[in-house]
């Protein structure tokens, strides 16, 4: 359970002591982050190195892959630039879980290209790939078999942009969620009754792990959902541990 980026809310900055990095705060809240960053700019290998050490043992990160290789390249003739992207996020291991693909709206699915694509990404232990298509055409069995084949699980996202695009696709074990805001995309707070729905989806993915990142960051709501939905599914949890009893 995380957000996107780290930066903290204004609410939340005044229990920061003043020698306490933004990351450290956050992970004395949160067990995971997704970097959004990396998508607009590289960063050095000492600075993945930081962000790893400044994080407890058990905290885990997800990168976002750079729109260069994404939206720019449209996956196309992308491999260099991969195998160089991969390097600088070496350094973020062993606590480096997943690397997101956020696809742009306007890129439709091709078999042959998504099947170079995917090939070309290096496997690195305990690390998957997601991927967040946002073209109708990447939500049919076809495209669903080859990120099957790929080992890549699809992303479930509110709003979702198609039906189908709610639910995830879950490859090697591993379901991604990314919550945007609704309905106004990166700017809406959830509802009690909104959480309660997603963490419906949450209990359907059959996966062993499932990440939630909440991405409505826009005026800082992603925080304090991802708070609200951490206490709405350990209190659904010691009622339905009480009823087993």
């Amino acid at each position: 359970m995380g957000v996107t980026g780290w930066s903290n809310p204004p609410s939340k900055r005044a229990g920061r002591p003043p020698d306490q990095s933004h990351l450290a705060h956050y992970a004395d809240y949160f067990s995971c982050v997704e970097i959004n960053s990396s998508f607009y700019r590289p960063h050095r290998a000492a600075t993945y190195a930081r962000w790893r050490d400044e994080t407890p043992a058990t905290f885990r990160f997800s990168v976002k892959l750079p729109r260069s290789i994404t939206h720019e390249s449209g996956l196309r003739r992308t491999a260099a630039a991969v195998a160089r992207f991969y390097e600088e996020i070496s350094f973020l291991h062993p606590k480096l879980a997943a690397v997101l693909v956020q696809l742009p709206p306007s890129l439709e699915f091709s078999a042959a290209i998504v099947r170079s694509f995917f090939k070309s990404m290096p496997a690195r232990p305990g690390t998957v790939v997601v991927c967040e298509p946002r073209h109708a055409s990447w939500f049919s069995v076809a495209a669903n078999e080859v990120l099957r084949r790929a080992g890549v699980s699809r992303v479930a996202a509110d709003p979702a942009v198609c039906s189908g695009a709610e639910a995830p696709r879950v490859a090697r074990h591993f379901a991604y969620f990314r919550w945007h805001g609704s309905p106004k995309k990166y700017y809406s707070k959830y509802s009690d009754a909104q959480l309660s729905a997603l963490a419906m989806e949450v209990e359907k993915a059959v996966a062993r792990d499932s990440w939630c990142i909440f991405d409505n960051t826009a005026r800082y709501a992603a925080w304090d959902d991802a708070l609200r939905f951490i206490s709405l599914v350990r209190t659904a949890k010691a009622a339905a541990s009480e009823r087993r009893k």
